[in-house]
């Protein structure tokens, strides 16, 4: 099984893509690819840019690694409570080829922050605009004060609790 593993944001250090690339590697038997959003780098998606040059090729790429994938996990970074602009642009141009920018694939949506929070508000966006976008939500997950529950170094989540949260959520993919 293919799983692709998007961090939902352009940071170069970014935690959201730490957390999809630990929970896509928990899928049994997983071969994951893990997408860069800095590889789909873009302009800012406009009626007109689209009118002008017709839909960006790192769009068409993007959709295609959708495509590609028999699953997806995607962890979204949460700023000022809503979408990264990196990856809102990115689906923005996306969903231009085809407003079923998911495909029908079975996604996993988990979203953290440093904070108690843990992008809940963004995961909550998400998840409810998902099937709108022909994603069928197997799960989901927010992970609070990432820096407490996951071990950097190691690469996995450190909390007992939410690893087997994470197990379960990822058994239904």
């Amino acid at each position: 099984m293919k799983v692709l593993a998007i961090g939902a944001t352009n940071s170069t250090t970014s935690i959201n893509k730490q957390l999809a690339t630990y929970a896509a590697g928990l899928a049994e038997g997983a071969d994951v690819e893990v997408l860069d959003l800095n590889d789909f780098d873009m302009p800012i998606y406009s009626e007109q840019r689209e009118k002008s040059s017709g839909v960006h090729e790192h769009a068409k790429r993007f959709f295609s690694k959708i495509g590609e994938a028999d699953a997806v996990v995607i962890s979204f970074a949460e700023y000022n409570g809503s979408y990264t602009a990196a990856y809102k642009n990115i689906f923005d141009w996306a969903s231009r080829i085809n407003m079923k920018v998911y495909q029908g694939k079975p996604v996993i949506m988990l979203s953290t922050s440093p904070g108690p929070g843990g992008a809940k508000s963004v995961l909550s966006t998400a998840v409810e605009s998902a099937p709108f976008f022909d994603a069928e939500v197997r799960g989901s997950l927010s992970v609070p004060s990432f820096y407490d529950n996951f071990d950097v170094e190691k690469g996995e989540l450190s909390n007992i609790e939410l690893v087997e949260e994470l197990k379960s959520v990822m058994r239904k993919i």
